[in-house]
């Protein structure tokens, strides 16, 4: 099986439960596995794929990571449907809560 594979994709929006992540917005971090079926010759995945439908997701109008990691796996799921497994990780980084923490994450792979 081959594995296409974007990490550590940063980007900033304005997406969270709070009022006021709505106006400074959060960074973010994906990570993105596309497991493709082992066929011959080497299928072909362009990475920039996935790159393009991560950043489209995050301009939706979602306010969790659960949403965003949803609409990622839906979304990739559509554009390759020859995909036999996709493993979608959304990280917010350093998230609004008392204390210091580097990331919440949420991760989704079928």
């Amino acid at each position: 099986m081959l594995t296409v594979s974007l990490h550590k994709i940063a980007i900033h929006a304005p997406i969270g439960l709070y009022p006021e992540e709505k106006i400074t917005g959060n960074d973010f971090e994906t990570d993105v596995d596309v497991w493709l079926p082992d066929e011959l010759p080497w299928p072909f995945m362009d990475y920039s794929l996935i790159y393009q439908v991560v950043s489209a997701v995050f301009s939706w109008p979602v306010e969790t990571l659960e949403a965003l990691v949803q609409g990622i796996y839906t979304e990739l799921s559509n554009h390759v449907p020859g995909a036999e497994k996709i493993r979608v990780a959304v990280r917010k980084l350093h998230p609004p809560v008392a204390g210091v923490v580097g990331y919440s994450q949420v991760v989704y792979e079928k």
